[in-house]
């Protein structure tokens, strides 16, 4: 169980999956309004099928909503709290997210091919982020209100957003700067150092030694590697085409990755240091 209140998680769960039927009846009233000329509009319902074959489209529109209640309830339970401690915190977001992917994923997949699962997941992922980070300024500014009370030092910023300042300079040219001058130098038919060199090569060892630097200075800074994400993106859409959309995960998983090692290599020599 994700929630140590369980009767509470339950009424959240009938919620959410009562908001999921009334979102999947709403989208089937949009797909089917179809107006014609003159001031008459027909309205009839078109329930997503997920690309069922005739014979079974009922089946497919019975799929389709109990991936909406199912959905309906993983959004319901997300307004609780997961965990107090921090471990447990990590884990059962984990396992609620994985859940939440593998709904939108499989929805989404299932109507609109692999990139609509692909748009999907990207949506639920900046979503969730977003939302997490609203909870993280929430309970950093408690903290810094804890401490501004007990006389303390501030600390450091939060998620080292402030730490890692610096180093967005140089994923602003590494994600972006540098993709754009190599399309220039590029041959048009054979795009090699903007398709193969970059992506493969300069990409994924620039974010992980940039990650692996401020993780070795500052310790564990997460905004980083989606900085470097969120640039990737935006050089896919300016230079390149959706096809490219790997280079953002690429840099996240690299830019994390060498974050991940700088930090523990930090606490691995305060460590040592203190002995």
């Amino acid at each position: 169980m994700l929630f140590d209140d369980k009767k509470q998680a339950q009424r959240r769960i009938t919620v959410g999956i009562l908001a999921g039927l009334a979102v999947h009846i709403l989208l089937s009233y949009l797909l089917g309004l179809q107006a014609f000329l003159g001031p008459e509009i027909a309205t009839v319902f078109i329930c997503p099928t997920c690309s069922f074959p005739p014979p079974f489209e009922g089946c497919g529109v019975l799929l389709s909503i109990l991936l909406f209640a199912l959905l309906g309830a993983e959004i319901g339970v997300s307004t609780l709290p997961f965990a107090d401690s921090g471990p447990s915190l990590i884990e059962r977001t984990a396992v609620h997210f994985a859940l939440m992917a593998a709904t939108v994923a499989l929805w989404a997949g299932l109507n609109f091919g692999q990139s609509g699962a692909l748009f999907g997941l990207i949506l639920l992922a900046s979503v969730y982020v977003l939302v997490w980070l609203g909870r993280w300024v929430g309970w950093y500014a408690e903290v810094a209100a804890i401490r501004a009370k007990l006389g303390l030092a501030p600390g450091p910023s939060l998620l080292h957003w402030r730490e890692s300042l610096p180093y967005l300079v140089f994923a602003l040219g590494l994600c972006l700067g540098l993709p754009t001058l190599l399309h220039l130098l590029d041959p048009q038919d054979v795009p090699v150092l903007s398709g193969v060199y970059f992506p493969f090569l300069l990409l994924p060892i620039g974010t992980f030694c940039s990650g692996l630097s401020l993780g070795h200075r500052h310790g564990f800074s997460p905004l980083y590697p989606v900085a470097c994400a969120l640039l990737s993106v935006a050089a896919v859409f300016l230079l390149f085409n959706g096809s490219a959309l790997f280079h953002a995960g690429i840099a996240l998983v690299c830019a994390l990755l060498g974050n991940g090692v700088g930090t523990l290599l930090k606490k691995w020599a305060r460590r040592k240091n203190t002995r």
